[in-house]
């Protein structure tokens, strides 16, 4: 079974401290403002670097070319309890773009320092593999999510 795909960019810059990851906030179905990738998903025979352009362009504003988005691998997503949200992102890494991100709608851009990214604020399975890829490495992993849909409670990294 193919899962439905999606793709998340990391806009990273240097900044006045180091390092810097591009990050969304947004709220969550509770209500908590939680800290997202920015990104797309995929439309009918759409490649994933072109879902890439059009979801910075469409979310913060950002124009980007397929051509500076370098792939850091794919993460798929598995709810057992809830098939419908299992998904596979492709990973990339962009360092150049042209204008300034802006909040949207749902979204609201935020750099945020490699050494401060908040992933308490983030999907579980985000610290088991984002910080390989801010160093630059590349990801290819599977996590299976518990009921709470929340929780992962099985990864192959």
């Amino acid at each position: 079974m193919s899962l439905p795909e999606v793709c998340v960019v990391l806009l990273l810059r240097r900044g006045p401290h180091g390092m810097e990851v591009l990050l969304g906030e947004t709220h969550a179905d509770d209500g908590r403002c939680a800290v997202v990738g920015i990104g797309a998903a995929l439309e009918a025979g759409e490649p994933a670097d072109q879902a890439a352009v059009r979801g910075v362009r469409d979310q913060i504003g950002v124009e980007v070319e397929a051509s500076d988005l370098h792939p850091a691998g794919v993460v798929d997503r598995h709810f057992p309890t809830q098939r419908a949200r299992a998904e596979r992102s492709t990973v990339f890494v962009c360092r150049r773009w042209q204008g300034e991100p802006v909040a949207r709608a749902v979204l609201a851009p935020r750099w945020f320092p490699l050494d401060a990214v908040p992933y308490a604020r983030m999907g579980d399975d985000f610290p088991r593999w984002l910080p390989g890829v801010l160093r630059g490495g590349t990801v290819d992993a599977r996590f299976t999510f518990g009921a709470d849909l929340t929780t992962v409670v099985l990864s192959a990294e």
